[in-house]
Order: structure tokens, then sequence, then C-alpha cells
């Protein structure tokens, strides 16, 4: 594995097993997940709250099945924020979808297993321009592997933010008629799922971020207010460890810019 570029905040975030488990309920109401028993997890976490992504998906990874969602998250965060070169970030999309689609298969209870098999289609389909994507028929399996991650676990709170963004997407590309009778993708339900994803967890820096793009890419610039309100509430959100502080700092720029 190629060496990748490192969390910019690297020490301002210092957990380990002990503090992960502690602080388990505030780190993962956005992904619900249980909480692990397993030991080498926890410090495969404690890896992925600090900002060090590339060895927390080596040491997720070398745990089997059981740190599978782990180094799923800790490369979707990675590839979203950090990596920037546009391919190797498709490549390693696809291998977290492939990874989860087969942990999906296995484990079909897992939640998480079709939530990231769901978010990281969805950013790939981004990034080869979702007009192309649902073309190539990636647009139902993304909105049916968040769909069943909802049905699973309906207080996914990033589940619903994924899924309100691929309504968002898919109308702001082909139009409210088509996507809704070939995609079902309806301006409504993708603002509700926003609606319910910040009653769930109303500190969703993510969930603020992505609200407020979906907000101007289904209302336009009579939203620009509202929006703009869920950035700077996102800019000044204290995050609690790495991923969050990324999201942070990604809304102070945008605002800047």
């Amino acid at each position: 594995m190629a060496k990748w570029t490192a969390f910019p905040y690297q020490g301002d975030y210092l957990f380990d097993a002990s503090s992960v488990k502690n602080h388990w309920a505030r780190l993962h109401v956005g992904d619900a997940e249980p909480l692990p028993k397993d030991g080498g997890v926890l410090e495969a976490w404690a890896l992925f709250h600090n900002g060090d992504f590339q060895k927390a998906v080596e040491a997720g990874l070398a745990l089997g099945h059981a740190g599978l969602t782990v180094a799923n998250k800790a490369a979707c965060v990675y590839e979203t924020f950090l990596e920037s070169k546009e391919q190797a970030r498709l490549d390693l999309y696809l291998e977290v979808a492939r990874r989860a689609g087969s942990q999906a298969h296995d484990d079909p209870l897992n939640f998480n297993a079709h939530y990231w098999h769901g978010y990281a289609l969805g950013r790939y389909s981004q990034g080869i321009s979702v007009a192309k994507a649902l073309a190539q028929g990636i647009g139902n399996k993304v909105k049916g592997s968040l769909e069943q991650a909802i049905e699973l676990q309906p207080k996914h709170v990033d589940a619903h933010i994924a899924l309100g963004a691929f309504h968002a997407e898919v109308i702001d590309k082909v139009g409210s008629l088509i996507g809704a009778m070939t995609y079902g993708a309806r301006k409504d339900t993708g603002l509700s799922l926003f609606e319910q994803a910040l009653k769930l967890n109303i500190e969703s820096v993510m969930g603020m971020i992505e609200y407020a793009n979906a907000m101007l890419m289904l209302e336009g610039e009579r939203m620009l207010k509202e929006a703009t309100r869920l950035y700077q509430q996102a800019a000044t959100a204290k995050p609690m460890d790495a991923m969050e502080r990324l999201n942070a700092e990604m809304a102070r720029s945008e605002l800047r810019s």
C-alpha cells in the first residue's frame, strides 16, 4: 500500500482503546456502530479517530471480518478529504464498495456493510459524474444499499444523510421528472431525510454541510441564506475526532472561498 497523505492535524486527537470505549456513544452517533468487544478492533478505531487513516485500514483488514467496518470507514474518510489524485480516489472507493458488498452478502444484517457499500459507490459516482454513473446502473445500487441500511437501523444518521444526498444529486443532474420516474428520486423525500438526520443528531457537521448543498441543488438561490447559516454552524462546531475536524475545516474553507 502506497503511503497516504497524512492527516494535517496530527496530535490533536489522542484516543486509545479505553478512551474510544468511554466515548463510543458520542463518537458513533452517526453510524450507530455497535461497541466492539474485541480490544484489537477498539485499537483500530482509536487509530481512525486520531486521523491515522492508513494505519486504521491496515489494522482493520488484519483483523478480518471484525475489522472491515473500521477499515472501510477509514478508507472512505481519507478518500473524501485527503486523497488528491482522482484515479487513486476512485480506485479506493471501488475497493471499499467491493469489500462492503461482499460483507453485506455474507452478513446481510450488518447495516454498516450496506451503508459503506452505498456510500462508496455514491462517492465513486460523483467522481466519474453522476449522470455517467446513473447510465451504468450504479444509482439503483446506491439507493438500494442506503435504504437497506436505514431499514436495518432506523437511527443511522449518516445513511439518512447519504440517501438525502442521492435524491438531491439525481434531481440536480437529470431533473425532477426523470429522477422520480427512473430512479425514485424526489425532492421532498431528500429534504425530509436530511431533516430526520439532524433530528437524530443535531450536531452532525456532515449533515449540516450536505443539507446545505442539497438545499442549493434543489431550491436554488432562494435557499442561499439558510445554506450559508448551516455552513457557518458547521464551521464553528467543536470537533471531537479527526473526521469531524475534516468536515469542519471543509466548511470553513467553503465559507472563505
